[in-house]
């Protein structure tokens, strides 16, 4: 009977290659471990806490005329619920965000309205702009570079939606090295076009794990369609508290 001969020469050659390919997935598998990570701690600083209240202005300008709105927020987790303050005509109207659902609500309404995140709030802005970001589970991440941004280093991340139940299809994302937060995003439509641009600030402060940490303050929302429309969504005041299950019950609200 024939029997193979083994040069050794060969299969030192075969292993190596081997290892190589075991090792370069394993490397991915990591590098996509990491970027989920990465996106996880921006993430909380968006929102994602186990309670938090803020109070929200948008004002959007563009080159015809300006408009400001003004909302208290609840937010647990990925659960949000606004209740807006101001302008008079639209006080008490609410919008309530569950995972990746949202409903409008507003008095004399009889049950919530099914909304998409997509739709247009204000301005540049969207219904989901306004809410946390889970993009940690949303978006499958990849590392496509490293940049500078207002002089602090930054990992530049190509997110893919994982499903159509997010705001955007597409998203660039520059996350700062040092304090894991997100400084800046270019959104795109599924085709790859871009459609508006933002920038985020962190004055804010909540304590988390005993430490103060960066808590969004400003985002900065430039449509990339028209000049001069921009939408500004200012956030102040974050306060950390258990917020309890009710205040996230659909039923109650119908």
């Amino acid at each position: 009977m024939y029997k193979p001969v083994l040069v050794p020469g060969l299969v030192r050659t075969a292993l190596i290659a081997t290892w190589v390919v075991i090792g370069g997935a394993a490397n991915a598998m990591d590098g996509q471990m990491r970027a989920s990570e990465i996106l996880a701690q921006a993430d909380e600083a968006r929102g994602n806490l186990d309670g938090v209240e803020w109070q929200l202005h948008l004002r959007a300008e563009d080159n015809k005329d300006e408009q400001e709105m003004t909302m208290a927020v609840q937010a647990r987790g990925f659960d949000v619920v606004t209740t807006t303050l101001a302008p008079a005509h639209s006080k008490g109207n609410l919008l309530l965000m569950l995972k990746e659902n949202m409903w409008f609500d507003r008095p004399g309404l009889s049950k919530p309205v099914p909304i998409s995140k997509r739709q247009k709030l204000m301005g540049t802005a969207a219904y989901g702009d306004i809410a946390t970001t889970d993009y940690a589970n949303d978006y499958n991440p990849t590392l496509v570079g490293e940049e500078v941004v207002e002089g602090k280093p930054c990992w530049v991340y190509d997110l893919q939606a994982k499903h159509r139940n997010v705001t955007y299809d597409r998203i660039k994302y520059w996350v700062q090295k040092d304090q894991m937060i997100g400084l800046k995003a270019e959104y795109f439509t599924v085709s790859g076009k871009i459609i508006k641009s933002a920038k985020m600030e962190y004055a804010n402060r909540v304590e988390r794990d005993g430490q103060l940490k960066p808590f969004i303050s400003r985002i900065i929302i430039s449509g990339e369609l028209l000049q001069n429309e921009q939408t500004v969504l200012t956030l102040t005041n974050p306060v950390l508290r258990k917020i309890p299950d009710y205040v996230f019950d659909l039923s109650l609200y119908q």
